[in-house]
């Protein structure tokens, strides 16, 4: 474990948050102050920490003071120093004798160094600024820099602005960063160069710099109490719904839950090259379909849960045509996604005021390889679901065979079943689903979700002879039983239970053909 010494003139708001953070198992041993009135040394009293004052004589000279410090700090063992608001240069004499020093400034070293550094970035007009770690040496602000972070800098800003949201928003993750890394023991310094061991490149580096620009402030969030904007990433290449141009002039904005779902909606016809249709709601499909041309493909999608589907988001993967079109407003819709329109088929959209018609251009490749949610105190960010099996990687694990037709429907039900929320089941003929079974908590209740929208729901289709697409294995029989009472007869799921010996003795007992991934397709959000 490391143990900090902290040298503070003031307040120490950043040793403070170092010592409430802990980072990497760090913690201050020591405060030490050259001021008797420094708040730190009351605030180090109250949470149990040994502190030293020493102050410096009118005529003393730095050198003598700072082996007075050393003197002081003889009786703790420490492993690290970190200076925080630490109103004095230090010399050689205490740099030579005591661990690694570490301080932060608030701006981005090498620029605006020393004393008034907020004041200088804003009569230099820069957008950002930030915080800087580095190595102390007897040079102001010029030792080897360990880290930085940075924040922007707006108009209206004025030296308040920018001292309280460089201390909260850059110096409260870097200083807490760099001692980490020293805590763990990554950080090298050898002369003026610093060298930290994994910090390099990568596609879940170390630590991330995002910046997004405000594309639209918008109506509301998921509810009218709630603030909202969309922000766009300008280097993003693939298609997406954010800047897409919107056809129907003088058509409501796009809403959150709009810009959600459409996007939830786009990326699920991404995934085919066949003509593919699909309709969203609350972020799940209600139905999706492929088939030889688009009119039909979105016949078949709608026709899974037309009641669901009313209010929808409707994505298609080909230029929108006129007969499409017609099928489209024949309910109620927010949005159309496609990657064009015929000018008949503009004709038809734009007879529906509010019925939102983006174009998004050329689907071209997906790029984006990763997703991320945001957590209160962090971001969780992995790589994007781009797997998709093929005939090879299916395992047939029952005394059935399946077709031909059911594998190829297995394939369709599994590309479709990554967009459903889990617990998801999905139930397929051909290439359309038949009923969907979305965001249980139980496996066995999403079957029967399923079961239900195919016999209630659907339209000239029902589950009799269909695929069952599961995201999760099946902990127990119970799951493909329900599904064989609907009337499913092929099962693609991806294995893994301790109890897939006794879900194979069930599909055998039914005949139902069975075959695993080998991979799961979770989605929560």
């Amino acid at each position: 474990m490391v143990t900090i010494a902290g040298l503070a003139s003031n307040r120490g708001r950043n040793l403070r948050n170092i010592a409430d953070r802990a980072p990497g198992g760090a913690e201050l041993g020591v405060v030490v102050s050259n001021s008797a009135d420094a708040p730190v040394l009351d605030w180090a009293d109250e949470h149990g920490i040994p502190s030293e004052v020493v102050e410096r004589g009118d005529d003393e000279a730095r050198e003598s003071h700072e082996e007075r410090i050393l003197d002081a700090l003889a009786d703790y063992d420490f492993d690290l120093v970190c200076l925080d608001g630490y109103m004095r240069v230090l010399t050689s004499t205490f740099l030579d004798a005591a661990p690694t020093t570490l301080n932060v400034h608030p701006s981005l070293l090498p620029a605006f160094p020393g004393m008034d550094a907020h004041e200088q970035v804003l009569d230099a007009g820069v957008k950002t600024t930030g915080c800087t770690v580095h190595v102390v040496n007897e040079e102001v602000d010029a030792g080897p820099i360990v880290t930085q972070e940075a924040v922007p800098v707006y108009t209206d800003d004025d030296a308040d602005d920018l001292k309280s949201r460089v201390l909260y928003d850059a110096e409260f993750k870097a200083y807490p960063r760099a001692v980490r890394w020293f805590a763990e023991g990554r950080v090298t310094v050898e002369d003026d160069s610093v060298t930290v061991e994994g910090d390099v490149d990568a596609g879940l580096p170390e630590r991330r710099v995002t910046s997004e620009d405000r594309y639209d402030e918008l109506r509301y969030g998921e509810n009218p109490h709630q603030d909202a904007a969309v922000y766009v990433d300008e280097t993003c290449d693939e298609a997406s719904v954010v800047g897409a141009p919107q056809l129907n002039e003088g058509a409501k904005g796009l809403s959150y839950n709009n810009y959600n779902d459409a996007d939830g909606a786009l990326n699920i016809i991404k995934e085919f090259d066949e003509p593919a249709a699909a309709v969203i709601k609350h972020t799940n499909p209600a139905g999706c379909a492929t088939a030889d041309t688009l009119a039909e493909a979105y016949a078949d999608a709608l026709a899974t849960d037309p009641m669901s589907a009313f209010g929808g988001i409707v994505a298609l993967n080909r230029e929108c045509d006129a007969e499409t079109a017609e099928l489209i407003i024949d309910s109620f819709k927010e949005v159309v996604v496609a990657p064009g329109y015929t000018d008949d088929a503009l004709d038809v959209l734009t007879e529906k005021k509010n019925l939102r018609v983006l174009n998004v251009g050329d689907l071209g490749e997906r790029t984006e390889t990763y997703t991320e949610k945001a957590l209160v105190g962090g971001r969780l960010v992995q790589e994007r679901d781009l797997w998709t099996p093929t005939l090879e990687d299916l395992e047939v694990v029952t005394e059935t065979e399946p077709t031909d037709e059911q594998l190829e429907t297995m394939l369709f039900a599994w590309t479709v079943l990554k967009h459903v929320k889990s617990n998801g089941i999905l139930f397929a003929k051909g290439t359309e689903t038949v009923g969907v079974g979305m965001g249980q908590v139980s496996r066995v209740d999403a079957v029967e979700l399923a079961a239900m929208k195919a016999e209630e729901h659907a339209e000239g289709k029902d589950a009799q002879g269909a695929v069952m697409a599961s995201d999760a294995f099946f902990p127990f029989p119970d799951g493909v039983e329900k599904a064989a009472d609907a009337g499913i007869e092929a099962v693609i799921q991806p294995g893994g239970s301790v109890n897939d010996e006794d879900v194979i003795a069930a599909c055998n007992e039914r005949g139902i053909a069975m075959v695993f991934t080998g991979q799961r397709c979770f989605r929560h959000d």
